[in-house]
């Protein structure tokens, strides 16, 4: 037994190593460091307390709530579009067509190329004046637009451009729809329905867990988003598409306020545990698991 429990923790420690040093010790130097004043350029840091959180609760901070309004926005529009997006394509991918591999491989590329690569793409996609989309819809006679350039579009053209790299969430979908038996549709068949009633009794109730799986993952990276405001947009304009965390980042590494930059990180933390508890909460009335167990 002592034997066991000395190559478990042997075998165990470099993750657990890993997450003390990686993961939890700097958790517990921001936390210490968001009550207080800590400026990189400052010889002395002072113990202010919760200063910087009433700061931003105050209402004193504007950009605050600027920026947890960019990022509401941005996530109520992504969360459901990835996931529509990422099942309709899955389901489309799990049809028995010749070279169905082949498209696989085709939707699942864009999402390892560099994130920098994939938004200088879209930049230039998304030009207003040279770009390919307004020169097809112009060609079609349809509206352009100044897509990232006005206020009123850039989240969604936001939205559109973070669409591309879906390719893991539609895998996973994939891998949620291989382990439906193949009885359960045969059953349908039987009694004479069409792929309306596969799809709305079978195969979505079926899929809940990848639904619910994918849902946290999707709202946990949206709240996180910070490629496409630094490469993008940087936040303009007119501060139209201040994310969040671009805005933490310049707080801490433009202003060198380590210390203000901590109390958002944690506040952004609350808020991301805070729509995980609530989707978890909500999951026991829409996930279904085989067999009749609920989340």
């Amino acid at each position: 037994m002592r034997k066991g429990l000395f190559y478990g923790l042997l075998f165990t420690s470099p993750a657990i190593l890993g997450f003390i040093i990686f993961t939890l010790g700097p958790m517990i130097a921001s936390l210490v460091l968001s009550l207080t004043d800590y400026n990189v350029f400052k010889a002395q840091t002072a113990f202010v307390g919760i200063d910087n959180y009433t700061k931003l609760f105050s209402g004193e901070d504007e950009l605050f709530y600027k920026s947890l309004g960019v990022t509401f926005y941005f996530v109520v529009l992504r969360v459901p579009a990835v996931i529509i997006v990422s099942f309709v394509i899955a389901l489309l991918l799990n049809l028995n067509v010749k070279g169905r591999s082949i498209f696989r491989t085709i939707i699942y590329l864009p999402s390892i190329v560099p994130a920098v690569a994939s938004a200088m793409i879209w930049m230039w996609l998304l030009n207003p004046d040279l770009g390919l989309i307004n020169t097809i819809l112009g060609w079609l006679h349809l509206p352009t637009g100044n897509w990232l350039y006005s206020e009123g579009s850039v989240i969604p053209s936001v939205v559109i451009t973070t669409l591309w790299g879906i390719g893991g969430t539609v895998i996973i979908f994939l891998a949620g729809l291989s382990g439906i038996p193949k009885q359960y549709y045969e059953s349908i068949d039987v009694d004479g329905g069409g792929w309306y009633s596969k799809l709305r009794h079978i195969t979505i109730p079926m899929v809940t867990p990848t639904i619910f799986f994918n849902t946290i993952m999707t709202i946990i990276g949206s709240f996180q988003v910070f490629n496409e405001a630094y490469i993008l947009t940087q936040g303009g304009p007119n501060n139209k598409s201040l994310f969040y965390v671009f805005y933490l980042w310049r707080t801490g590494f433009r202003d060198t306020e380590m210390g203000y930059a901590s109390a958002l990180a944690w506040v952004l933390f609350v808020i991301i545990l805070i729509f995980t508890f609530f989707v978890f909460k909500t999951s026991k009335s829409w996930v279904h698991y085989e067999g009749g167990e609920r989340a």
